[in-house]
């Protein structure tokens, strides 16, 4: 049940919709109350909320999971990087929870109670994996924050100076808190949503793009004057294009985070300028930050651009570019799984498998415009851990704080300079990039079903004829050669009837290490036309260090386009001079069935294609992973300084 209470300094009204709430700050006098029963304590003011461009507010509704929801309280915590909101719900079922609200991420949270001693805070590093509540996890960030102000109905004490040393763990499916402000640490459980899912309603000013709700701070740069601006107070860090300084824009004083490049060191131009606008897979983007990252491998220098960009509801994404290849890169909430041997297993994610591609140890930033929902610097670090399984890529980023994946799909120049309405378009790209789709992977495919497509036609067309055109005997004889008679016999007459065709003599001898040499002809007894063959029998066996045999007892000849008529064939023998052995030979004269040399010949041709494609599609595999920590032996790396 709700208790309505009045506010001991200004008597202004104070509810507490929430039976857990112990804590709530008057929005009339910002007094920080302290729910004693049915009695307010005011401990003193509450710290000014810090403006940003959150779309939500006190007030705010939504639903998740089928269960409506109202935002009741608010937190707001300062870290190394800027500040975020923790968002206090109430939901119908009475429930409480956490919507955590930080770059553009939304994580909601229940508390739960973990069964197994937890970690010191001091023991826990980036990457490490735990087990908690029966689940598998891995640290994804270590944070030492403060809260600097509070709002509405909390179900703690706060207030600026609060100190929370917190860990974030997150798996394949679901994100973890563990809050060490209190002793032991609490426990707090959810996933990351998306802000459209939630359904929410009475949203600040019905906002589309929040970065219209607050006034753009303009100053200029301490370095060389000229005018800098930062549109929200989630940027909290501007590159300035003219000198490349990095200024803090939540110090008063606009404190240097890094300095510009010396001048002998070219900058790196934009090829999207700050500020371009346009709709990336029909979600609005607007350039806001671009930085070059930079590392040097085995003497090689690769330099790749990033482009931050700002779309609804406080969202951020990514595009990356190097060497004409572009990539559309959003932050995972949900991380794939890993384990201790991602350079050899690869990934699993979204069902599918990514390859391990490459290992950067020392991915440097060099360059900086614009701005940055974090205190980005030139000269930091992380290690860099590529994934492929194209046309996307996985990325694992690592420094000494935290851990964060991250998903690019490629795309093309074009489809980039269309978004953005670049006029004079883009770079074509050089090389193959690591997740560049293979543009014989389609194709191969294509050929291969048509090739699959087409012998199964040649296949059924040969068996086809081989039904309508049964083999047909002709002439069967039999013949026993004497030795050293060597006189010409003659067969039978037979028939050909219809078109011409081919007919087969075929013989089979009783050779037995011996050989016969026979002189063929095939004579048209109307005509007098005839056709000629010599053949030559033999046939060998016997036992050296085992049975071998060679030659054959059998022979057929084939006759090609013989017309029709009346047919007789004469044998003219030679047989070997010291065997005293006859010879027999049972002769057959057919018109033998479809043979199989067509369709061979025509499986070899048509082979020619899916082969030619297969191979143009292993070349390009091949200069792909040329270019990766796998490269094959023997290959080039072209890679080289992107200017």
């Amino acid at each position: 049940m709700a208790l309505s209470a009045s506010c001991p300094s200004c008597g202004a009204p104070v509810l507490f919709k929430s039976a857990s709430s112990i804590f709530a700050v008057c929005a009339y006098c910002q007094s920080t109350l302290v729910r004693h029963d049915q009695a307010l304590e005011d401990i003193g003011k509450m710290a000014a909320l810090v403006e940003d461009r959150s779309p939500l507010q006190l007030g705010s509704e939504g639903q998740y999971k089928g269960v409506h929801f109202a935002l009741i309280g608010r937190i707001q915590l300062k870290y190394s990087q800027g500040t975020w909101n923790e968002w206090h719900l109430l939901f119908d079922d009475m429930r409480t929870g956490w919507l955590s609200e930080a770059s553009g991420e939304y994580v909601l949270t229940f508390m739960e109670q973990a069964r197994e001693p937890l970690p010191a805070f001091a023991a826990l590093k980036i990457g490490q994996r735990l087990q908690v509540a029966s689940r598998a996890w891995t640290v994804s960030n270590l944070e030492n924050a403060e809260c600097i102000a509070g709002q509405g109905e909390l179900p703690f004490k706060v207030g600026a100076g609060y100190p929370v040393a917190a860990a974030d763990l997150r798996n394949e499916s679901h994100f973890a808190t563990l809050d060490y402000s209190e002793t032991p640490p609490l426990f707090f459980v959810g996933e990351a949503v998306e802000f459209k899912s939630l359904r929410m309603a009475n949203l600040r000013d019905g906002m589309a793009l929040p970065d219209r709700t607050v006034p753009v701070q303009v100053f200029r740069c301490p370095a060389c004057g000229v005018p800098m601006q930062a549109r929200s107070k989630d940027i909290v860090a501007v590159g300035c294009a003219s000198c490349g300084i990095v200024v803090d824009t939540t110090d008063r004083n606009y404190k240097v985070l890094s300095k510009g490049a010396a001048m002998r060191e070219a900058p790196y131009v934009p090829r999207l300028p700050l500020g371009s606008k346009g709709s990336l897979e029909g979600k609005p983007a607007e350039v806001i930050g671009f930085l070059v990252k930079r590392s040097v491998e085995a003497g090689m220098s690769y330099a790749w651009r990033e482009y931050l960009l700002a779309g609804e509801n406080g969202t951020y994404r990514w595009l990356t570019e190097y060497n004409g290849h572009w990539n559309i890169v959003d932050v995972l909430s949900r991380p794939p799984a890993t384990t201790k041997v991602l350079e050899v297993t690869g990934v699993s994610f979204g069902g599918r498998h990514f390859k391990h591609f490459a290992t950067t140890d020392r991915a440097e930033v060099v360059q900086v415009q614009g701005e940055f929902t974090w205190k980005v610097q030139r000269g930091e670090t992380n290690r860099v851990d590529d994934f492929v399984a194209p046309p996307l890529m996985l990325s694992r980023e690592r420094s000494g704080k935290d851990m964060s994946w991250s998903q690019g799909c490629y795309v093309q120049p074009a489809t980039i300079a269309s978004a953005f309405g670049l006029p004079g378009g883009l770079p074509e790209p050089l090389g193959v990039f690591a997740n560049q789709p293979n543009p014989w992977a389609d194709t191969t495919r294509r050929i291969w079903l048509l090739f699959a497509k087409l012998l199964l036609a040649a296949v059924l067309v040969q068996a086809f004829f081989m039904l309508v055109s049964p083999e047909k005997l002709l002439l069967r004889q039999d013949f026993t050669f004497e030795p050293r008679s060597n006189e010409e016999v003659q067969t039978r007459e037979f028939q050909i009837t219809g078109k011409p065709r081919k007919i087969a003599v075929r013989q089979s001898t009783s050779l037995d290490n011996n050989w016969i040499g026979i002189d063929l002809l095939l004579v048209n007894k109307t005509t007098g036309t005839a056709w000629p063959a010599a053949r030559e029998l033999s046939y060998y066996w016997g036992y050296d260090d085992g049975s071998w045999t060679e030659g054959s007892r059998n022979d057929e000849v084939v006759f090609l386009n013989i017309p029709a008529g009346t047919y007789y064939l004469t044998l003219d023998p030679d047989m070997a001079p010291d065997k005293y052995v006859a010879v027999r030979d049972q002769l057959e004269v057919v018109t033998p069935r479809t043979g199989w040399s067509n369709l061979v010949l025509l499986t070899l041709f048509l082979l020619v294609f899916p082969v030619f494609a297969t191979l143009r599609r292993a070349a390009f595999e091949t200069r792909r992973w040329a270019e990766s920590d796998h490269a094959p032996a023997g290959s080039d790396d072209s890679g080289g300084d992107d200017d």
